[in-house]
C-alpha cells in the first residue's frame, strides 16, 4: 500500500525577522492576504508604533470625542465670526447683567458687553496661548533634555541642577512677580513666561527617554558600524524617544490654557482690551450673585476646553504605550 504523499512545504516570512515552516498552500495564502498574518501590515510588512497607535486611537471614543471638541475649538479660533457676527468690544452699559436675550443666548456681563461673542472669541487668544507655550516648551526642553541624555558627563549633571533650581519656582507666584513688570497687552510675554518655566518638565521626560533609547540594541550596532552622533540621534534615538515627549506635551497644552487663564484672573497676564476667558471670569466675578451667567459661560468653555485636551493626552498616551495594551 502506497504511503500518502507529505504536502510539499514552504517558507512563509513572519514580517518579524523570522520565518516560520507552513504547508506550501497555507504559505499561498498568506502572502495573498492583503493584511498579512497578525502584527503585520499590507504585503506581509510590519507595523510600525506608529501605525499601531492611530489604529487603536480610530477605535477609541475618548480620542473622537476629544478631537472633535478640539476640532471645534480651532475653527472658532480661526474664524470666531462664523459663528459671532458681534463685536466682542462693543458694550452697552444700559444691558448690564441682563439675562438671555434673542439674538444674545448667554446674556451680558456688568459691563453689558455680549457674553456669547466674547466667549467666542476668547477661544482664539486661549488656544493661542496654550499651543504656542506647549509648542516652546516642547522643542526647547527636548533639544536640552536629548542632548543632556545623549551625551552624559558634566553637561547631564549641570542641566540636571538647573532643572531643579527652575523645579522649585512657584508656577502662579513666578507669574506674579514676573509678568507684573510687563505692561505688554498681547500673548508674548504670557507665553515666554511659560516656556521659560515649563521646559524642565519635557526635559526630564526627553532625558529618561533618550538613556533608554541608547542602550537599545540597534543603537550599539549603529555605532559599532560607525555612524555619527547626529546619525544616532536624528535617525536611531529621536524616532524611538520622542513618544513620551508627545503625551506630556498634549496633556501640558490643556495645562497652559487653565494657566493663563488663572494669571489673567490675577490680572498678571492677559490685559484688557484683549479678550480672554481669565479676563471674562475676573470681571464677572463680583457679580456672580446678580449675574451669575456671565460667569458660568466662560468658565464651562475653559473646563471644557482643558478637559478636552486631558483626555486626548490620555487616549494618545495609551495608544503609544504598548505595556498599556
Amino acid at each position: 500500500m502506497p504511503e500518502p504523499k507529505e504536502p510539499e512545504r514552504a517558507i512563509a516570512g513572519t514580517g518579524m525577522g523570522g520565518a516560520m515552516d507552513l504547508a506550501e498552500s497555507e504559505a499561498e495564502t498568506l502572502e495573498k492576504t492583503p493584511g498579512g498574518p497578525q502584527g503585520t501590515g499590507p504585503q506581509g510588512k510590519p507595523r510600525s508604533l506608529w501605525s499601531d497607535a492611530w489604529r487603536d486611537l480610530r477605535g477609541n471614543p475618548v480620542f473622537i470625542i476629544a478631537g472633535l471638541v478640539i476640532l471645534f475649538l480651532v475653527v472658532i479660533s480661526l474664524w470666531p465670526s462664523a459663528i459671532a457676527s458681534g463685536n466682542p468690544l462693543k458694550c452697552d452699559l444700559a444691558k448690564a447683567q441682563e439675562g438671555s436675550q434673542p439674538g444674545h443666548p448667554f446674556g451680558y456681563d456688568g459691563q453689558g458687553c455680549d457674553v456669547y461673542t466674547r466667549t467666542v472669541y476668547g477661544a482664539r487668544n486661549s488656544v493661542a496661548v496654550g499651543v504656542c507655550a506647549t509648542l516652546g516648551v516642547a522643542i526647547l526642553g527636548s533639544v536640552l533634555g536629548g542632548l543632556a541624555g545623549f551625551f552624559g558627563g558634566i553637561w547631564d549633571s549641570i542641566l540636571s541642577r538647573i532643572t531643579d533650581i527652575f523645579f522649585a519656582i512657584p508656577v502662579v507666584l513666578g507669574g506674579l512677580v514676573l509678568l507684573s513688570v510687563v505692561t505688554s497687552s498681547t500673548i508674548w510675554p504670557v507665553i515666554g513666561f511659560m516656556v521659560l518655566l515649563g521646559w524642565p518638565q519635557i526635559s526630564r521626560i526627553a532625558r529618561g527617554s533618550v538613556i533608554t533609547a541608547k542602550q537599545n540594541d540597534y543603537v550599539q550596532a549603529a555605532r559599532a558600524l560607525g555612524a555619527s552622533n547626529s546619525r544616532l540621534l536624528l535617525r536611531h534615538i529621536t524616532p524611538n524617544a520622542v513618544a513620551p515627549v508627545i503625551v506630556v506635551a498634549t496633556i501640558a497644552l490643556g495645562t497652559y490654557i487653565a494657566l493663563e487663564a488663572t494669571l489673567s484672573y490675577l490680572g498678571v497676564g492677559l490685559k484688557p482690551p484683549t479678550v480672554s476667558w481669565g479676563i471674562d471670569i475676573s470681571a464677572a466675578s463680583p457679580y456672580i450673585r446678580n449675574a451669575p451667567h456671565a460667569l458660568l459661560w466662560p468658565s464651562g468653555a475653559l473646563a471644557l476646553t482643558v478637559l478636552a485636551f486631558i483626555m486626548l493626552g490620555d487616549a494618545v498616551r495609551d495608544a503609544l504605550d504598548p505595556k498599556l495594551r
